[in-house]
């Protein structure tokens, strides 16, 4: 490899690191939350499902990346609008699923 980078292939933006730096944080905001008020048992919803702390974190970024898609896809930027909506999937995910 020639003055190249294992991960040039890919491109590193600063809202590439942003988007990992916010999963990231969500991973560890997880465990403290976890570590801090043990007891994050499973829960039914209006899902039907029976869904832990961490199968809503990841159903509600498995949803943001649909809304963003979806967003992209019919409307294209900005993607302010998106992101508020995310946050508000994310809050019913949370509070009702």
């Amino acid at each position: 490899m020639q003055g190249t980078s294992l991960i040039a292939w890919m491109a590193w933006t600063w809202q590439t690191a942003a988007f990992f730096a916010f999963i990231i944080a969500c991973l560890i905001a997880m465990t403290v939350w976890e570590l801090r008020r043990p007891g994050g048992g499973p829960r039914r919803g209006i899902l039907g499902l029976d869904t832990t702390r961490g199968d809503r974190l990841f159903i509600s970024l498995l949803g943001a990346a649909y809304i963003f898609l979806a967003w992209l896809g019919f409307v294209g930027t900005p993607l302010w609008a998106p992101l508020g909506l995310s946050f508000a999937y994310a809050f019913v995910i949370f509070r009702w699923a």
